[in-house]
């Protein structure tokens, strides 16, 4: 930080499929807040199948190990998922890579062979090469980092975004002249779908559960965002823009990630910050930033009766609410109370998490601020007569916490109306949150649903297309 109804949400573009039919009837994918895209939340294994025999495939200077059999069975499983949706989204025939590649970055120069025409000596990376269509990665350093931090469906993950780009390439969606982003945000999209399509139980050597193994999943594509946004090279897109790609894939399927351009990049982008501009893009948590907050929550989402704050304690004797540290809703107060400290430890920077390539969060002070005003948004829905339990009441939250972080990018707001405004990195710090606890996502009782997917996602609609979205979906 710096000092509509359904049937119109599902004329937005991307948002086309947003109904999925069950028994021959159109349902909201949102209709039940414990499924996840139209998915029921399952808390079974992630990772590969049990008993089921490694792929045939082979790649060029792999060792037969375990990282380069995870890699084979993926892009197996990632083949066979196209070879039969690609005629029902495309023109002409699937046909697969012509190669895959396996290097050890550790490997001394004289024996790392090349790929895309470069050497892999110290090649810490997983790419697709469009000059002789082919996919490789080193299985010595950046797969089983992948592993290590976020399980072995990140490193499928990582793989179905690789084999997008092989898709741009067949059907000619993309050519040479489209920026960048617009070719890594429809990669992401169609990992999204891949994985869509393994959470349904139809992939040969991989399962996923929509709770904790999607969370993972996502929180893998977190960390390989775009860290710094003033960084010319920064052209995969921020951790929201990831995720928000990856779910629109999941969510309504490969037609949907044919519809991502660069306009449709731009709209969505929209006033939200792109770049620091040189300044400083973290401040401490305390109760004079607290304070310029509260007056922008009241000019975003103004109550005829205004909530009062306590910055002594998060603890507050509440007869219809629990303490949910580091920040509390009691509704019969109408109060917030705020631990301060804890809230700023919330918000600080993880010094191991900043110095970590592929950190397990992103941290900074937007994790803490975005949590305060979650329970700014319960107090808007007390004054609304709506529930204060239950999973609805939690992901409303999460999506007026959007509403409210998308305002907040607007620099044009007075001072009266709060001196503070949304900075480039904040977003993704929100998101990192959203999936790691759910606090920004949780009732009044500190209750949220188990789907980092469905946290995040209500947040994203929120900050993307405002508040009427949160009640066509969540009511």
């Amino acid at each position: 930080m710096t000092a509509v109804v359904t049937v119109l949400l599902c004329a937005v573009a991307l948002l086309a499929g947003c109904t999925r039919s069950v028994d021959g009837h159109a349902v909201s994918v949102y209709a039940d807040p414990f499924k996840v895209g139209g998915l029921p939340t399952t808390q079974g294994p992630s990772g590969p199948r049990q008993g089921v025999p490694d792929s045939s495939l082979k790649a060029t200077n792999g060792d037969g190990g375990e990282i380069d059999t995870l890699a084979l069975n993926a892009v197996d499983d990632i083949q066979t998922y196209w070879s039969a949706e690609y005629k029902k989204f495309f023109d002409g025939e699937f046909d697969p890579v012509d190669k895959l590649l396996s290097w050890s970055a550790k490997a001394p120069r004289a024996q790392a062979p090349e790929f895309c025409k470069d050497t892999t000596h110290r090649l810490v990376n997983a790419a697709y090469c469009r000059l002789d269509n082919s996919i490789g990665w080193d299985r010595s350093v950046l797969l089983p980092t992948m592993v290590e931090t976020f399980d072995k469906m990140s490193v499928v993950m990582v793989l179905a975004h690789e084999y997008g780009h092989a898709i741009q390439t067949m059907s000619k969606i993309v050519g040479t002249k489209d920026p960048v982003i617009v070719k890594e945000q429809q990669a992401d999209c169609f990992a999204g779908a891949f994985i869509r399509h393994v959470a349904e139980g139809k992939a040969k050597h991989f399962t996923i559960n929509t709770s904790d193994g999607l969370n993972k999943v996502l929180a893998a594509t977190v960390a390989i965002r775009d860290s710094n946004p003033d960084d010319p090279e920064s052209v995969h897109g921020s951790a929201f823009e990831r995720v928000t790609a990856v779910q629109i894939g999941f969510t309504d399927g490969p037609s949907s990630c044919k519809r991502i351009d660069a306009d449709e990049i731009t709209a969505r982008r929209g006033n939200l910050p792109q770049t620091t501009g040189g300044g400083e893009t973290e401040y401490e948590i305390d109760k004079n930033t607290l304070n310029e907050l509260s007056k922008a929550l009241a000019a975003i989402l103004p109550l005829k009766k205004a909530p009062s704050y306590d910055y002594s304690s998060a603890k507050i004797d509440c007869r219809d609410g629990s303490a949910t540290p580091p920040v509390t809703y009691c509704p019969a107060k109408n109060t917030i109370a705020t631990d301060v400290a804890a809230l700023a430890k919330r918000g600080s920077v993880s010094k191991e998490d900043a110095d970590n390539p592929l950190p397990l969060k992103v941290s900074g002070d937007y994790n803490g601020y975005v949590v305060f005003i979650s329970r700014y948004a319960l107090a808007v829905q007390h004054e609304n007569k709506q529930s204060l339990t239950g999973a609805k009441t939690g992901l409303r939250a999460a999506c007026l916490a959007g509403v409210v972080t998308g305002k907040l990018a607007d620099n044009t707001r007075s001072q009266d109306e709060g001196d503070i405004i949304l900075a480039a990195g904040d977003l993704d710090e929100a998101v990192s949150g959203l999936l790691t606890d759910g606090l920004a996502a949780s009732d009044t009782q500190g209750q949220t649903v188990p789907s980092g997917f469905s946290r995040v996602d209500a947040f994203r609609a929120g900050v993307l297309y405002g508040s009427n979205v949160c009640t066509a979906r969540y009511s």
